[in-house]
This record gives C-alpha cells, sequence and structure tokens, in this order.
C-alpha cells in the first residue's frame, strides 16, 4: 500500500475547516479573506461588478417591435376538416362545431388553411381563408362563408402590456 491509495473509511466526513477562530489554527485571523477591503468585510452584494456597469443593466431587454394590432387565428387544415366530416357526417362546419370537438379553443378567430384534400361538398364557416383553401373547398362543391370580425378596429393583441409602461 502507498500514500496514494489511502482514503477515507466508507461513510465517514471530513470535518469543515474552522475559520476565524484565533491566529493558532490555519483559518486564522483574516479567515482566507486576505487584508481589509471591500470583500474582506463582506459588504459585496450580489451582481456587483466594482462599479462597473454589471451584466444585468448591460443586456438589452424588449428588443423589437410587437404589432399592437396583430390578429391571431386558430389555423384548421382541410385534412381536419374531411376527418370532421366524416367523423360527424355533418356537411356544414362552423367555429362554434370546431369548439364543441375541441379542435380550436374558445373565442378563436378561425382560418382555414389549404393542407390536405376535400372531397365532399361542404359549407365552411371562418373569418379567414387562404387562396388555396378556398378553391378547394370550391373544387369540391362546396360553399365558404366569411364571418365578421368581432370587433371594427384591429384590438391591441393580448401579449403587449410592456407597451404601456
Amino acid at each position: 500500500m502507498k500514500i496514494h491509495d489511502l482514503k477515507p473509511a466508507e461513510g465517514s466526513r471530513k470535518a469543515g475547516k474552522r475559520k476565524g477562530r484565533g491566529i493558532g489554527g490555519k483559518g486564522g485571523k483574516t479567515a482566507g479573506r486576505g487584508s481589509k477591503g471591500q470583500r474582506a468585510r463582506n459588504t459585496v452584494r450580489l451582481g456587483f461588478e466594482g462599479g462597473q456597469s454589471p451584466l444585468q443593466k448591460r443586456v438589452p431587454k424588449l428588443r423589437g417591435f410587437q404589432n399592437p394590432f396583430r390578429v391571431e387565428y386558430q389555423a384548421i387544415n382541410l385534412d381536419v376538416i374531411t376527418d370532421f366530416v366524416e367523423a360527424t357526417g355533418s356537411n356544414e362546419i362552423s367555429p362554434d362545431a370546431l369548439f364543441d370537438k375541441s379542435l380550436i379553443g374558445k373565442g378563436n378567430l378561425v382560418k382555414v388553411l389549404g393542407r390536405g384534400e376535400i372531397n365532399s361538398a361542404v359549407t365552411v364557416k371562418a373569418h379567414a381563408f387562404s387562396a388555396s383553401a378556398e378553391a378547394a373547398i370550391t373544387a369540391a362543391g362546396g360553399t365558404i362563408e366569411k364571418l365578421d370580425l368581432p370587433f371594427s378596429v384591429r384590438p391591441p393583441s393580448s401579449g403587449n402590456q410592456h407597451m404601456n409602461r
């Protein structure tokens, strides 16, 4: 056995350093803090960088532009409408019917997008349609009805509370 093979017994714990208990021991007098100054007196607050502008202030915040008049739509694709028609047998699709089947959230504006195919003639009521979705629905013999938006002037979106700070 050599000295580098020695290790403490299983489950034993090494005692911590006892600092600041007189000049007789290893951690006495200045207790490992050097001599004098701000850090020796334990008065440095968290994030303090010696008078230099701290990182927390140097990092920019609230960057970019957020349009207060943005309108958020819940997207529904043609393949979802096809599955809905097959599941319910109904040929009229409206935001209320989509909400009842948990395909959209409450109070969302609905926009129909053109992913997928539609084979049956259906009446689709929504707030907006993409050009490809509109073409596919009318090509299958269906009709579209654009619903009125629930506001006359675009309202501020919900994610812009910081604009008035």
